[in-house]
């Protein structure tokens, strides 16, 4: 096989959720001379990426996105060493369920996401209290926070991370974005947030566009 070929096949068994091809592909990319980050860029990454676009279309849906990403982490787990670093970090997000909510599997899928598309994801789990938001914010000097809820007496916590933040951060501070099933895009604005989504696809998207207006405002 060609470089061309052991690249879509790789992406192809993301999709397919063909656990056992995606490590035979991620072996050969190597033996190849395939660079691990190339393979994870355009074989992995390519991959979730039309697992995004199947699950927007609804041809995909939450149970066929968790097996594609568990699937894709195969591979990883099998190029991670071979790289010096995680592909080009595209930027750092820490991410949590506010304080009080305790639903956290469509966050789980959001951060399944993000790390595929070469974020560094530092995932607080659930029920975060601020405190805990911003004191990781600090730690890795994050880029970006994400915030979900799925309950409306807890979306209010949304907005005392963002108030925080203002608090701590006169001046660049991180970009906000937030999302969950009772959360909506006039919730975000009315609350100061930067962006919203509202599934693991469009978050993914969304954080892309957050990086380049923070690039663009020199805030790397």
């Amino acid at each position: 096989m060609n470089k061309e070929e052991i690249l879509d096949t790789l992406a192809r068994a993301v999709v397919e959720m063909n656990e056992e091809t995606v490590e035979q592909m991620a072996l050969l990319a190597l033996q190849s001379g395939i660079g691990a980050e190339e393979a994870i860029e355009k074989g992995l990454s390519r991959g979730m990426e039309q697992v995004g676009k199947l699950y927007d279309a609804n041809q995909y849906f939450i149970p066929e996105v968790v097996v594609c990403a568990d699937t894709m982490y195969k591979g990883l787990e099998i190029l991670r060493p071979a790289t010096t670093k995680l592909q080009n970090s595209k930027g750092r997000i820490v991410i949590g369920v506010v304080e009080g909510d305790t639903h956290d599997i469509g966050k789980n899928i959001v951060v399944m996401m993000l790390e595929s598309a070469g974020f560094e994801v530092y995932d607080l789990g659930r029920n975060v209290p601020p405190a805990d938001f911003i004191k990781r914010v600090r730690e890795v000097d994050a880029d970006i926070v994400a915030m979900s809820s799925l309950m409306t007496t807890t979306m209010k916590g949304m907005k005392t991370v963002i108030e925080e933040l203002y608090y701590h951060y006169q001046d660049h501070k991180p970009l906000v974005m937030v999302g969950g099933a009772p959360v909506s895009k006039p919730f975000a604005i009315q609350i100061g947030a930067d962006g919203y989504a509202s599934n693991a696809p469009g978050a993914v998207r969304i954080a892309q566009q957050l990086m380049q207006q923070r690039r663009k405002d020199g805030c790397d």
